[in-house]
């Protein structure tokens, strides 16, 4: 980062995990907000957790990240960790061949959402395809039904988000999600706008099942963690 770089202050988060495309999209303002958000991290000590591609828009942030190893902010010393979780069966279709931060190997998808989630202390979405609408609605789903509780950001990049902020929306209208799940995730144009608001997140919704201890039995995931599961 160049010295007109503002000192962010410090972040509530330790760890985001993005979600992205393993392709950049046909034009470079995809790879232009991979970056920023990329320096927004790295500003604020804010270490990656993504899914260990290093091509497309994941191979942009991950080295962003990466790259902003050490970072000043006035006496704080704040180091940026790449954390990477890929499946075997993907590691051909992502991987280049470079190796970006540490790479931890899970067997298949499930694995690989739980291990990323179980790691992240909140969840970015930037322009992606199915595979990154997947996990994006899986993260919002989770948040309703009380699994988490970590804030959920879309990057909405030139207006990319729009006609999925819209379905939500009709959703709501036509009595298929509760209007209070509206305000599950927020959303920005820009890096720093979206971070900010992550921030300044507070769950307002009501948890489909608030007396419900889950687990994702693989890796003890859940708000429970660590606690035995009761006999029914």
């Amino acid at each position: 980062m160049g010295d007109g770089a503002a000192a962010a202050a410090p972040s509530r988060f330790r760890t985001i995990c993005v979600f992205c495309g393993s392709s950049a999209g046909h034009r470079k303002v995809f790879a232009d907000a991979a970056l920023e958000l990329g320096h927004e991290l790295v500003r604020r000590g804010i270490d990656l957790v993504y899914g260990g591609g290093s091509i497309g828009l994941m191979g942009v942030i991950a080295r962003t990240v990466d790259a902003g190893g050490c970072h000043v902010l006035g006496w704080c010393f704040c180091f940026a960790f790449v954390h990477r979780v890929i499946p075997k069966a993907l590691m051909p279709i992502e991987i280049s061949g470079e190796s970006i931060g540490e790479v931890k190997v899970v067997d298949d998808m499930h694995q690989r959402k739980a291990e990323m989630a179980r790691q992240s202390e909140a969840f970015i979405a930037l322009p992606g395809g199915y595979g990154t609408m997947e996990e994006l609605l899986e993260m919002i789903t989770w948040c309703q039904l009380g699994i988490h509780d970590k804030p959920v950001g879309l990057l909405n990049v030139d207006g990319y988000y729009d006609p999925l902020i819209a379905l939500f929306e009709k959703g709501a209208t036509e009595g298929f999600i509760n209007p209070d799940c509206k305000q599950i995730f927020v959303s920005a144009p820009t890096a720093s706008e979206l971070l900010t608001k992550m921030e300044q997140y507070t769950r307002l919704h009501q948890e489909v099942a608030p007396a419900t201890t889950w687990e994702i039995s693989e890796l003890g995931y859940g708000k429970g963690d660590g606690a035995p599961a009761e006999d029914s």
